[in-house]
């Protein structure tokens, strides 16, 4: 199932070797804000969930976005299965614009 989904990045890390038994790596990983769950009243708040996105060479897309704090995507995501477990991917990502932490003051934001 594809879907469009915005999201708040709060970093991304990629991996790229070989191990000591010769099997090669490649990935990135992207860290998302997500909500917890709080259906059963025992948890609220947000927490940061990875998702993985293709190979190493994705993370250097996003590389000149290190140090501005995290940024608002467009992602383009699938939940996928191996018919036991189920997982969501990301596709895709297009940076919109970087996340601002909410305004404080008067009615309008103004400080």
């Amino acid at each position: 199932m594809k879907f469009t989904s915005t999201i708040k990045v709060t970093g991304m890390k990629f991996s790229k070797g070989t191990m000591d038994n010769g099997q090669a790596f490649d990935s990135t990983k992207v860290f998302v804000e997500t909500d917890l769950d709080a259906s059963k009243d025992t948890a609220f708040g947000t927490a940061t969930a990875e998702y993985g996105l293709g190979k190493a060479e994705e993370y250097q897309k996003y590389k000149h976005l290190a140090g501005s704090g995290p940024f608002m995507a467009l992602a383009e995501m699938e939940i996928v299965t191996n018919g036991k477990t189920q997982k969501t991917v990301i596709h895709s990502l297009r940076p919109v614009e970087a996340a601002r932490a909410p305004a404080t003051g008067g009615k309008n934001g103004a400080a």
